[in-house]
């Protein structure tokens, strides 16, 4: 069943779609991005920005044609150190003042497997925009056990950055340039 739930909710049909993509909006308490880089050779060192808000226009019956847009604060990033922090927030990284953003935008989806589809987007980050593209997969999709039932969907998806290319080289490329992303959201339908 839930085999045949998901592959109805991403596979591309012959036919027109027959409804307009519906509202979701991202459950802030169960959605973030961690994002990773090497240090130096030494360790691997992550960071995370939760609580952050966005949509999903999902349509079920034709997934090329949903979108997603996301914007999260910068001064929200999770280093788990105060001094990396006050650094990232520097202007050798962000330079970011109150009310900064890192925002998503997709301009296009390619649905790629059952359960699978690469989202293109536009990523602001530090005053740059550049295009991405998230490998994204769908986790579930069906009425939230907690929630009455209310339809709810959840995706992973992963996608690898050169910060360079967002005006943030310090330090390149002693400390990686790559950083690898992974995101993790839920989104309940709009009431």
């Amino acid at each position: 069943m839930k085999t045949l739930l998901l592959t109805t909710a991403l596979t591309v049909g012959a036919m027109p779609a027959l409804a307009a993509p519906e509202q979701f909006n991202l459950d802030p308490s169960h959605s973030q991005v961690v994002f990773s880089y090497n240090h130096l050779g030494y360790s691997t060192t992550y960071g995370m920005f939760a609580g952050f808000e966005g949509e999903i226009m999902f349509d079920e019956e034709d997934p090329a044609n949903s979108s997603v847009s996301v914007a999260m604060p910068v001064r929200s990033m999770l280093t788990g150190w105060e001094k990396r922090f006050e650094h990232f927030m520097s202007d050798e990284f962000f330079g970011a003042s109150e009310g900064d953003m890192v925002t998503f935008t997709s301009t296009g989806i390619e649905v790629t497997g059952d359960t699978t589809a690469e989202i293109t987007g536009d990523l602001t980050m530090n005053g740059v925009t550049k295009s991405v593209v998230l490998d994204a997969e769908l986790n579930k999709m069906e009425g939230h056990p907690m929630m009455e039932g209310k339809p709810w969907v959840g995706f992973d998806a992963t996608t690898t950055l050169m910060r360079s290319d967002f005006g943030m080289d310090f330090a390149v490329p002693a400390v990686s340039d790559e950083v690898e992303v992974m995101i993790s959201i839920e989104a309940g339908k709009a009431e």
